[in-house]
């Protein structure tokens, strides 16, 4: 039976990609970090009581900046792969919070390569890269593409990246990076942006938030499903030799786009709810990527399964219903006052 361990398997990816694995017979062990309340909405539906006899997913506390507790939890669950998801992901926060997220990013990776060379160098690791590695390149972005990052987060990319190659070529650990471009789902966090839309606008339709405040509506972002993303991440431990891979849809779309296709959907007016916050314009802007992903179609016979429209179609479907839930509370006489703004 395989077994792989997934760090930030309470994320949208982890969520996902523990679901194929289960799906595929594996045994799946995720670390989580302790806080005094769970945080594993994502996973729910997936967790079986510890208790219970043939149990395929295991949850262990641990943590990217703390080596001992990796090398603890790789020596317990002894498994075959490794996909290293867990990270302060939010490209603006990183910004105000960059020393954490560089060494959750960057450390979090070195450390796990670190303590995988020394339980078990057979171990297939994954790396998550990031388009934002790519910055101000000029699109399409390939594996050839130079970096050129634009925040604390994309720099912390950039030194995982080229830390699971050099793990590759020193020790000869099979050892593999996925570029993966925006890729969102209905279990993206709120504070990203195509979620952020979604949430919002359906509030707004059911009459429980009046505005949706953003910054920069021109970004633009080559946009896919998690769901499909997740697939080419397992199919890069599955080659012969370990590789890097761009993982893309090839199509790019803008904020605006992607706001007006939302609000039109809904029937909503985007003038008479949309409103600019500088708050959330980044230092350092990164204006276009749209990814190349002709060798992953090549060596990995992987395409994307999602389009845009469907993709946004399915995410404003699973906010309908938690605004629909949370419309029926507030009649109730629970919950926060219609017109009140969700989130920051």
């Amino acid at each position: 039976m395989p077994t792989a361990l997934i760090t930030g398997i309470t994320g949208q990816d982890g969520s996902y990609l523990a679901e194929f694995l289960l799906e595929r017979g594996y045994d799946v062990h995720g670390i989580i970090r302790r806080a005094s309340d769970f945080n594993t909405r994502r996973i729910d539906h997936l967790f079986q009581d510890v208790h219970t006899r043939g149990a395929k997913l295991h949850l262990h506390y641990g943590d990217l900046l703390d080596s001992a507790s990796l090398k603890r939890i790789l020596s317990l669950a002894e498994p075959q792969e490794v996909y290293n998801l867990g990270a302060q992901s939010h490209v603006r926060v990183s910004f105000d919070l960059p020393v954490f997220t560089v060494d959750t990013v960057a450390m979090g990776s070195l450390r796990m390569l670190e303590a995988i060379r020394d339980v078990n160098p057979t171990i297939r690791y994954y790396q998550a890269g990031s388009s934002e590695m790519f910055g101000s390149a000029g699109a399409p972005q390939s594996e050839e593409t130079r970096f050129e990052p634009r925040s604390p987060y994309a720099c912390g990319k950039v030194f995982a990246h080229y830390q699971t190659i050099n793990y590759r070529e020193a020790y000869g650990m099979f050892a593999a990076n996925g570029i993966l471009f925006n890729h969102e789902s209905p279990r993206r966090g709120e504070t990203f942006v195509t979620r952020k839309v979604t949430r919002a606008a359906t509030r707004i339709k059911l009459g429980l938030q009046d505005k949706l405040y953003l910054g920069n509506l021109d970004a633009r972002r080559d946009w896919g499903f998690a769901g499909d993303f997740v697939r080419a991440m397992w199919l890069m431990l599955q080659q012969d030799k370990p590789d890097d891979y761009v993982i893309a849809t090839g199509t790019d779309h803008s904020v605006r786009d992607w706001v007006e296709g939302v609000f039109r959907k809904l029937e909503l007016d985007t003038e008479a709810h949309l409103e600019f916050d500088a708050r959330y314009l980044r230092p350092t802007e990164v204006d276009l990527l749209r990814g190349d992903a002709s060798k992953a179609r090549r060596a990995l016979d992987w395409k994307p399964e999602v389009d845009f429209d469907q993709l946004m179609d399915m995410m404003i479907a699973g906010d309908m219903k938690l605004a629909e839930r949370e419309r029926i509370l507030h009649d109730a006489g629970h919950g926060e006052s219609p017109g009140a703004e969700h989130r920051p």
